[in-house]
């Protein structure tokens, strides 16, 4: 049968047995921290501070996350003041210090010793942290137990969000389990043993942590670099080779010219390759481009930039006049969200007085790309617009600060990954000041494309989507 403990308080006995934490030996007690302190456990003045003294002022940034005491974060005491300070109020060594105020510091464990204290100056605690001090026999056992208690002691602040405070009544009624004093030596003892190994897993669970987060994304960058490059998926011989697609995408553009559905493009750009060294043929001068290109292809691909494969001109969208209510929205970038997903709800009303100045061609289609074109932190962000993302089906158009990519729909999936992994690159080109940054529409027309033949171009999809599906799931 479990034993019933009991607390005595003047003279009303109560039964604490669902107070206590936990079960201890039969050689142990319980008590209260109070009842184990030689010093009433409270906390410090507020202090009048110095360019320099005699005594110094213990913060509670003096005890630092780490665990560790920092005395050179310490201010000097203003002399004037000294005389108010009763010498029990001095701290000594092996104090334990309880940070009492503030988000993020409060209910933190530290243990001050004399040496932490160099210059052997006088000092006293300011009003946001609590000493509590025990017997020196016992102070480094109950410090264990009060950094056993801190994150008890972390969620026990009072007040408003940035004003919390941890009370010193919270602190005196803690349950402090008390074994033998030779036993608590020992567990001490077994304690510091085994805390170089604690920390040591520590750091390594946190470095996991760390690549645990950022294996995914790392992943995802490195398959990038190897699609892009050839080298994701193997070459196969019986492909249609890249460059009879580009002159499909040629013909298919000079079509829609003649339908004048898109103007032509001014300096069309045709890239050659001759003994594996590309070259640039704009309005008949050819140059050689092989210090440009980023990187070496696979003979069956080519190299073109990205305004010879739009089928409408790389630009922005207009600027808008917003309403309550309407019949069209208008893509901000703030629509194209951080993930890499689309987010219509973002996006606001088109005011229908507007409509009639945007062109039907100016709608955005499933397969767009968007390239987000101004603003810090969100400059260079790629997207892909699909219609399943529209579920209210209105129509939308894009508004002044992100730039619409278009091309063929059977090289759209491709060629957004190709932008993904241009990204950083595009983050980095923005003009202007720091707050006004944009990216420029002839900066992404310009980007050199790796293009496979369009059988590769899927194979490299669906691999890239298997592989992130899985990273997704990590």
């Amino acid at each position: 049968m479990p034993y019933a403990f009991c607390e005595q308080i003047g003279k009303e006995i109560r039964d604490i047995s669902d107070d206590i934490p936990f079960e201890i030996p039969d050689s142990w007690e319980w008590c209260r921290l109070s009842d184990l302190a030689i010093k009433e456990i409270k906390r410090g003045k507020s202090p009048v501070y110095a360019d320099s003294g005699s005594a110094l002022v213990f913060a509670q940034k003096c005890n630092v996350k780490t665990g560790r005491i920092n005395i050179t974060l310490a201010k000097y005491l203003a002399d004037s003041v000294i005389s108010k300070y009763p010498q029990e109020e001095y701290m000594q060594d092996r104090d334990i210090i309880v940070n009492s105020t503030g988000t993020g510091t409060l209910g933190r464990i530290g243990l001050y010793s004399d040496r932490d204290n160099p210059n052997n100056l006088p000092l006293v605690p300011d009003s946001h942290v609590t000493i509590v001090r025990v017997c020196k026999s016992i102070s480094q056992y109950i410090y264990y137990i009060l950094k056993w208690y801190q994150p008890y002691l972390e969620e026990s602040g009072e007040g408003s969000t940035k004003q919390k405070e941890l009370k010193a009544d919270r602190i005196k009624e803690l349950f402090i389990p008390i074994p033998p004093l030779a036993e608590q030596h020992r567990i001490v003892a077994k304690i510091e043993e085994l805390l170089p190994y604690i920390e040591r897993y520590g750091k390594a669970e946190e470095h996991l942590t760390t690549l645990n987060t950022t294996f995914p994304e790392a992943l995802k960058k490195s398959i990038l670099q190897e699609a892009v490059q050839g080298k994701l998926v193997p070459q196969n011989p019986d492909d249609e080779p890249a460059s009879v697609l580009l002159e499909r995408i040629r013909a298919e553009k000079q079509e829609l010219i003649k339908q004048g559905k898109i103007k032509k493009t001014k300096n069309e750009s045709v890239i050659i390759t001759r003994d594996k060294i590309p070259y640039e043929i704009i309005d008949g001068k050819e140059r050689c481009i092989a210090d440009e290109v980023p990187f070496e292809i696979p003979d069956s691909w080519c190299w073109c930039r990205l305004s010879d494969l739009a089928i409408k001109e790389i630009r922005r969208g207009k600027s808008p006049v917003y309403a309550d209510i309407g019949s069209v929205l208008v893509f901000a970038q703030k629509c194209n969200v951080k993930t890499g997903g689309i987010n219509i709800s973002l996006a606001k009303y088109l005011v229908d007085s507007a409509i009639s100045k945007y062109p039907q061609e100016e709608y955005m289609q499933g397969g767009d790309i968007i390239v987000n074109s101004t603003g810090t932190g969100t400059l260079g962000r790629i997207g892909m617009y699909s219609n399943e993302d529209n579920h209210d089906n209105m129509p939308l158009v894009p508004d002044s600060h992100v730039t619409i990519v278009r091309v063929c729909s059977d090289i759209s999936q491709y060629i957004y990954y190709i932008l993904k992994w241009y990204q950083p690159y595009l983050e980095e080109c923005g003009e202007g000041s720091t707050k006004q940054k944009e990216l420029k529409p002839g900066r992404i027309k310009e980007l050199f494309i790796p293009v496979p033949p369009l059988s590769e171009q899927k194979r490299i999809i669906e691999t890239i989507e298997s592989i992130y599906n899985y990273c997704d799931k990590l």
